[in-house]
């Protein structure tokens, strides 16, 4: 039955249909023989010649058997009218059978399944026949339809991690212009104050700039500059004054010349280290920068309840919270994390004895 399945349509009907007209002929001559064989019981009345001449007159036929012979007759002419249509009908039904009724029955369940947008099946191979190859291309289309929502879903959740990360940034520069802003108003002397302002914001157009010509975070550009390190300390200091205005901050930035790096980078990573150190800090806040060879570390300590076990053993996580209703370990880690590796470092997490250690490393020239 297997080489009739994988037989082509035109082929399967031709043969089933002579098959069973074939076996419908066969019957007619059965049929022929049995009423010919009860015919000769009977007799045929007239007259009888021999071949000297004599006639002889027969049996005449009596009403009950004229019934039997006609019966006989119609028989034999309804044989040849039905076992041949009777034929062509189980052929059809046979056809049907084994070569339609299954593939018809998987298009109809997958079309079913593909209306009410459920891509979770699979369409067997059934044959090779033109219905076993359009099972196998709607196979085709199906998996194709698969890649094509998981690419949409993939781009769909990029795009909502890219507009949690371009949220996420910018809120940090946005404190810092608010915290410069409340000491213009007090008229606080501060003669870094209106350079800040207009560092900050062109900080922010630039990243305005980068975010709305990029599809991942892993696309935002690296744009190199020369800044000193007494520029990083002064940057550090002012960003632990304005995100921990309460904490005891500890700062220690050696003499390291001029390093040529992204600027920008460096200061959305450090912003989103101290604002969660800050924000889970209990009186004291630590942070540090070296160097070694090519690489700037940054390190950034707070006195808190450290970090979560799973933060250190898979690290952050796109829109991670340590509780349902915190904006914490979410897309400032996740997209410091990035951007680290951008830059050629990493950031790591670490707990000791007396809080929380997170260290951010990034890839760096030095110019003397």
């Amino acid at each position: 039955m297997e080489w009739l399945k994988n037989m082509s349509l035109k082929k399967s009907l031709f043969l089933l249909s002579v098959g069973c007209v074939l076996v419908s002929l066969i019957l007619i001559f059965l049929v022929f023989s049995v009423c010919g064989a009860i015919r000769e019981n009977y007799p045929t009345c007239g007259i009888s010649f021999s071949f000297g001449g004599a006639e002889t007159r027969l049996e005449p036929v009596t009403e009950e058997q004229q019934r039997v012979l006609s019966l006989l007759s119609g028989i034999e002419i309804f044989s040849c009218a039905v076992f041949p249509l009777t034929g062509l009908g189980i052929a059809g039904g046979l056809f049907y059978r084994i070569k339609l009724k299954r593939p018809i029955e998987l298009l109809r369940d997958g079309t079913e399944h593909i209306r009410a947008n459920d891509l979770n099946f699979s369409i067997p191979a059934v044959s090779t026949d033109e219905l076993g190859q359009i099972c196998a291309a709607f196979e085709t289309m199906r998996l194709e339809l698969l890649k094509t929502n998981k690419e949409l879903w993939h781009q769909a959740e990029e795009r909502k991690r890219l507009n949690a990360a371009f949220a996420h940034d910018l809120r940090n520069p946005i404190t810092v212009l608010k915290g410069s802003l409340k000491l213009l108003r007090k008229g606080t002397p501060d003669e870094q104050i209106i350079d800040r302002l207009q560092s900050y914001t062109l900080r922010i157009e630039q990243y305005v700039e980068a975010m709305s010509s990029i599809q991942r975070i892993e696309q935002m550009p690296v744009r190199i500059s020369e800044v000193t390190a007494l520029t990083l300390r002064t940057e550090l200091e002012e960003t632990a004054r304005l995100f921990a205005p309460a904490l005891d901050i500890a700062l220690s930035v050696p003499d390291m010349g001029t390093l040529r790096m992204d600027h920008g980078i460096f200061l959305n990573v450090a912003e989103n280290l101290i604002g969660n150190a800050a924000r889970f800090a209990g009186k004291k806040l630590e942070i540090a920068l070296s160097l070694a060879e090519n690489t700037l570390f940054l390190s950034v300590m707070d006195d808190g309840p450290g970090f979560p076990a799973g933060l250190l053993e898979s690290g952050p996580k796109p829109f991670g919270k340590l509780e349902e209703n915190a904006e914490h370990f979410g897309m400032g880690l996740y997209s410091s994390s990035l951007l680290c590796l951008k830059h050629g470092g990493s950031l790591r997490f670490k707990n000791s004895q007396t809080g929380a250690i997170a260290t951010a490393s990034i890839q760096v020239n030095l110019k003397f």
